[in-house]
């Protein structure tokens, strides 16, 4: 498995596991049923990143991040990122591979730090791993995301300082 930068051509392989996750109503707040332009605009901005398997016509796109500033102007020097596993892929690393490099990309970019938004506090697997990688949570916010399977349920707001 390799991270790369992503492409216009690799929105096709990512477009599925992007509209499966936002549909299944547990972890992202989109819009639900987002053609594929719409979503594509959605994510494919700043810089987005792959985590892929094989080569040439046999790549496989595993997972995708995609991070830069958690706010404009005055605000730009915090990062922030978003990710998506392939369910085919999840258990195997992928996501702590893309969150370790979103770390590192970060730090290469020069951000002072890391904020999360938006982490559903029910999205536990998310929440551990964030954690193990020096994330803190700094707040939540109670009711703040209506989960298809629990009601509603707090967001977290998590922070890693870069300084």
């Amino acid at each position: 498995m390799r991270i790369r930068e992503a492409t216009a051509d690799d929105w096709p392989q990512i477009y599925p596991f992007w509209s499966e996750i936002v549909e299944a109503g547990e972890t992202y707040a989109y819009p639900l049923g987002l053609v594929s332009d719409e979503a594509r605009e959605m994510w494919m901005y700043d810089h987005v990143v792959v985590a892929v398997e094989g080569e040439g016509e046999d790549e496989q796109i595993l997972g995708s991040a995609k991070m830069g500033p958690n706010r404009p102007g005055r605000g730009s020097h915090i990062g922030t990122a978003s990710f998506m596993v392939s369910s085919a892929a999840r258990g195997k690393g992928i996501g702590r591979a893309l969150g370790d490099y979103c770390v590192q990309w970060h730090r290469d970019e020069g951000f002072h730090g890391i904020q999360f938004n938006a982490v559903v506090e029910t999205n536990t697997t998310a929440v551990r791993l964030w954690q193990s990688l020096g994330f803190e949570i700094i707040g939540t916010v109670p009711d703040a995301f209506d989960s298809r399977s629990h009601g509603r349920v707090g967001l977290h707001v998590m922070y890693l300082p870069l300084g």
